[in-house]
């Protein structure tokens, strides 16, 4: 188990209760008291770090390394019935954009979403979670068969960013994510959108736009990353903080802004302390997103759609 900085009073109790647990199993002295009470302890500071946690150390959390990724999700929500589907019939099969065929229940959709890795060669493999243009090509040709189909779209959401690598820019990473945006405003089928980790930029909204989006409790969504901003402005990476104060990033932020539909709770600790209980929360919301729009006809969705996303931005006095 990993821990990031702030939880390192929830690492000293875990070692305390350990050791008195083990010195209950190697002797005759009895400690289930002295257990019974770090453990009291340890819930009680569980809940207080977690209920007051900073703007940058939800950032944090949406990006600890034991955190699940979109394969991870796919695999816990829709089993066996998962087939992926590969390539952008242009350029190559974009790594880091993975997206197939699933059931959730007894319905079919067509998921779609960034992957990162685990270690240095699965994270190379995968880009580290950034697309190409062929990444956002793939996302759409498989947002039009589903279309085609009348199967709705569920996107999971966890990229740092789109690549920003010349040759990405060479074969149109601005002009893929402008398509989709538009393409996604009038796809004639119900888009989910739910952002388990990190929403940075055009990356995120390349395949961002829908009729339902939401949030787990400890990811962000933003325009840019408090590290690149702090950049920017202070010409230093050390004002990270204050730039994810500023930035208003977190999920009660975007929802306060009504740039958001809905919050997904997270188990305390963040979604990898139950892995489980997270991937349940996940696809009660899917389900309960899709049976507000199922009975639309096309034209009500894309409609409903469009005035949602014009009215953002707008301030009546």
């Amino acid at each position: 188990m990993e821990y990031l900085d702030f939880e390192l009073p929830i690492k000293e109790l875990e070692e305390q209760y350990n050791k008195a647990c083990n010195i209950g199993e190697e002797s005759d002295v009895d400690v289930t008291a002295t257990c019974k009470q770090i453990e009291k302890k340890l819930q009680e500071i569980r809940k207080e770090i977690y209920k007051n946690l900073t703007p940058w150390q939800r950032v944090q959390l949406s990006r600890h390394p034991n955190r699940p990724y979109t394969l991870e999700y796919i695999k816990a929500i829709c089993g066996d019935t998962f087939l992926e589907l590969h390539g952008d019939r242009n350029v190559k099969d974009d790594k880091a954009m993975i997206g197939g065929l699933g059931k959730i229940d007894d319905q079919s959709f067509m998921i779609i979403g960034q992957q990162k890795g685990y270690n240095t060669k699965t994270r190379q493999y995968r880009n580290f979670g950034m697309a190409n243009p062929e990444g956002y090509r793939k996302a759409l040709r498989l947002m039009k068969s589903a279309e085609k189909f009348g199967l709705p779209v569920v996107t999971f959401i966890d990229t740092p960013g789109a690549y920003p690598g010349l040759e990405a820019e060479e074969r149109g990473q601005g002009e893929a994510i402008a398509k989709n945006i538009m393409e996604m405003t009038r796809l004639k089928v119900p888009i989910i959108v739910v952002i388990i980790g990190e929403g940075a930029s055009g990356g995120a909204l390349g395949i961002g736009v829908g009729d339902k989006v939401m949030m787990l409790e400890n990811t962000w969504y933003s325009v840019i990353s408090p590290e690149s901003c702090s950049s920017i402005l202070w010409r230093s990476w050390e004002y990270k903080e204050q730039a994810a104060e500023a930035l208003k990033l977190t999920a009660k932020d975007m929802k306060k802004q009504k740039l958001i539909d809905g919050i997904i709770k997270e188990p305390i600790g963040g979604a990898h302390s139950n892995k489980e209980e997270n991937y349940d929360n996940v696809k009660k919301a899917i389900s309960k997103a899709y049976a507000e729009f199922k009975n639309l006809s096309p034209n009500e969705l894309v409609n409903k759609r469009m005035d949602k996303y014009l009215e953002m931005g707008v301030f009546k006095s």
